[in-house]
């Protein structure tokens, strides 16, 4: 198995601990607490977490919004909305509108299920008065290109939305809520996390318990055990990608460069300023791309970067596996003009792995084998 094959298997190891199914069946697996009469699931994973709600539970009407080609495999008589990210549509509406009409109609004793993973923000809205499609298209069009981290981006999604922050909870008249949910922010913050749909009002009338069933730690710490399993040395794991892709490239490229054999495991999420004509990619394809030209003519050192939902941005590619062969001059108009997938794919650098059911946020995997110079 060559150094590239054994990076991905490694970060695969990391998201495979996180998939949307085994998190949830494994939730529900300790602790399966009454029945639901009704299921929701809103973000990228909602159609793999509820799979293994209706595997636990038998037929529970479920209703699931999620991105566009993340919802096969779920059974007969669940209702889906497939929607659009990372820039809301007018399918959002839809999808947001579903999830308050569903929350609104259950009945004094009734008990919800709420499954809600990354994505949810784009995915599910419904406007406070006053604000259009075209408004909610144009923020997140500015936010995304913005560079500002998660937190505060989901700060500004809050303010002109009715389920977010806790808004969509706070129409339930039921009995009791359960929460689980997959985190994609830092600190695993359920008012962050889908710009919190699915977090409880101040001041709940219902039961309600939240659980966080899989994040970018559980996802990190799989990888860490994967590559103790093939005896590499863990050189360093930790959650160091917030910040700018070329800063977090500047810090982390030399000390990967000089790395002994063995891996360091990276997880957050980096940030890009976007131009005002962006070119191909996302920000793990530029941060990939960042590396490679940190790590050019080194031998014997892979890098995988990706985002664990399996796409990127506005593409179809997860992120990037780069060496020390990826760079060439040339590649740095594409870095500077956010076009780094268009050189990745040229150089057949790209991560592309489809949906994989889950989203905590995104994984590096630096490996350096203890044969190799």
């Amino acid at each position: 198995m060559t150094g590239r094959d054994r990076a991905i298997v490694l970060w695969q190891a990391g998201v495979d601990a996180v998939g949307g199914y085994e998190s949830v069946a494994r939730a529900l697996k300790e602790n399966g607490g009454d029945r639901p009469d009704r299921i929701l699931a809103v973000g990228k994973a909602a159609g793999s977490m509820t799979r293994a709600a209706l595997d636990h539970y038998g037929h529970v009407p479920a209703l699931v919004v999620t991105k566009d080609g993340h919802g096969e495999g779920l059974p007969d008589g669940v209702e889906l909305i497939e929607s659009s990210h990372p820039v809301p549509d007018a399918r959002s509406l839809k999808g947001g509108r579903a999830l308050v009409e569903a929350v609104e109609a259950m009945t004094t004793g009734a008990r919800l299920l709420l499954l809600v993973s990354g994505g949810a923000s784009a995915l599910a809205e419904d406007l406070v008065e006053g604000k259009t499609l075209d408004d909610l298209a144009a923020l997140n069009r500015r936010l995304l290109a913005s560079g500002k981290d998660i937190g505060a981006i989901n700060v500004e999604r809050r303010r002109i939305s009715r389920v977010k922050g806790g808004g969509l909870l706070s129409r339930f008249g039921g009995a009791s809520v359960r929460v689980l949910a997959i985190s994609d922010v830092p600190g695993d913050d359920l008012m962050v996390i889908g710009s919190g749909i699915g977090a409880p009002p101040e001041t709940p009338a219902f039961e309600v318990t939240t659980e966080i069933v899989a994040s970018n730690a559980i996802a990190r710490a799989a990888a860490v055990a994967a590559a103790e399993t093939e005896g590499l040395a863990v050189l360093c794991e930790e959650e160091a990608l917030h910040d700018d892709y070329l800063a977090v490239a500047a810090y982390w490229g030399p000390r990967i460069r000089d790395m002994a054999p063995g891996v360091i495991v990276l997880g957050g999420e980096p940030t890009v300023v976007l131009p005002d004509e962006p070119g191909e990619g996302g920000r793990n394809q530029a941060l990939a791309l960042a590396l490679a030209r940190e790590i050019a003519g080194k031998t014997g050192i892979t890098i995988v970067v990706g985002g664990t939902d399996g796409s990127d941005g506005p593409t179809n590619a997860a992120g990037g596996v780069v060496d020390g062969t990826t760079w060439e001059p040339r590649a740095a108009e594409f870095l500077t003009q956010c076009d780094s997938g268009s050189y990745l794919a040229e150089k057949g650098a790209l991560l592309t792995t489809g949906p994989t059911g889950t989203n905590v946020m995104d994984l590096v995997i630096a490996l350096k084998l203890p044969s190799q110079g």
